[in-house]
């Protein structure tokens, strides 16, 4: 055996006995149903384990088979996904079930090739799904295995070009082991997230520091190298809250914008922190409209995008006149908003 077989080898052996005694109990990893580890990537995809563990469980919970989620009303599955965000992944979930369950009679096809050509699963979901379902030995490449192997490797390239995609891509299938790589491809995504992990990588109790180039030429917080990283764009929302008695004017977002399919109040969005600071007297000063309670500005960061956002308080004695600003706009009483889907940052404002 070559020292380049033997150490690749060597390299995934150690992986998979260190996951065996390191690796996280956690539900999805007790079960080969395609439906749940589907489900848990869907869900893990942008989202911490210890964020998205609850969800998972609650989404299980109210629908054990693709089939009720396939059926479920969309508005409740929204809800059950608020505070999660990227809530394109919550759309894309659904309309997938809903193709296994009309065209592929509630059973997910079991191999890789035939796993891509569902919408919305892509190259390392349907490696997911192909290895930890059905066993097939096809290697998982995310964000914890490339940081793993450009670590351990010393892999300068950059792994959001095309060429660090095959680079990585042809070294992690390499690296699968014969036997046991349905549990090789979880145990170095574990040993990403929690042993090399992004900022403060384990290197002192590492089973694999010896050999690893990053350790030994102190390059850990340099690799993996990404130079495409993504601008921020700034956004100012005001945000005009419609009262009347003990009910609220919402609306549901459409369009292809952030919160499609969600449930906000009347939006103005405005140029610049100044503007939204002078919306009151601007929007209102002409009109015989007395503005009420007027928040502070409110953050939400957004993996592109940063909102700054300021909620107006306005109440209206006849519901009529909700037409005058937006056809959109329809009143609900507090239990009625409080089952309606919204941007996480709204549902914790009405909670205020």
């Amino acid at each position: 055996m070559s020292l380049e077989v033997f150490t690749k080898q060597n390299f995934s052996d150690k992986i998979i006995l260190w996951y065996e005694t390191h690796h996280r109990d956690l539900p999805w990893r007790e079960t080969q149903n395609p439906y749940y580890i589907w489900l848990s990537e869907v869900i893990l995809q942008q989202t911490r384990v210890k964020q998205g563990l609850p969800y998972y469980e609650r989404f299980v919970e109210t629908y054990p088979t693709i089939a009720d989620l396939a059926n479920a009303p969309e508005d409740e599955v929204f809800r059950l996904w608020q505070g999660l965000g990227y809530y394109s992944r919550a759309k894309n979930m659904l309309h997938t079930a809903k193709i296994i369950h009309q065209e592929y009679q509630d059973k997910f096809p079991n191999t890789y090739d035939k796993l891509l050509t569902l919408k919305g699963i892509g190259k390392y979901t349907a490696a997911a799904i192909a290895s930890f379902a059905f066993e097939e030995p096809v290697a998982v490449l995310d964000g914890n295995v490339y940081r793993v192997l450009a670590r351990y490797f010393g892999i300068s390239t950059d792994i959001a070009s095309p060429q660090g995609a095959k680079e990585f891509g042809k070294l992690s299938q390499e690296l699968l082991p014969e036997k046991k790589s349905h549990i090789y491809n979880q145990a170095i995504m574990e040993f990403g997230a929690v042993q090399c992990s992004p900022q403060k990588p384990d290197c002192m109790y590492c089973p694999l520091r010896e050999s690893c180039y990053a350790y030994n030429h102190n390059k850990q917080q340099e690799l993996p190298i990404k130079i495409n990283k993504v601008k921020v764009k700034e956004r100012f929302f005001a945000y005009t809250i419609f009262e009347n008695n003990d009910k609220i004017a919402l609306r549901k977002r459409t369009g292809k914008d952030i919160w499609q399919n969600l449930y906000d109040f009347h939006l103005t969005e405005l140029d610049s922190l100044e503007s939204l600071n002078d919306f009151m007297d601007t929007a209102w000063a002409k009109t015989d409209i007395s503005v009420g309670k007027i928040s502070s500005v409110y953050k939400h960061q957004l993996t592109h995008q940063k909102i700054f956002i300021k909620f107006f308080h306005i109440q209206i004695n006849n519901s009529q006149l909700l037409s005058v600003f937006s056809k959109d706009l329809q009143f609900f009483n507090k239990d009625e908003a409080h089952e309606l889907p919204k941007p996480i940052l709204i549902a914790n404002y009405l909670l205020e």
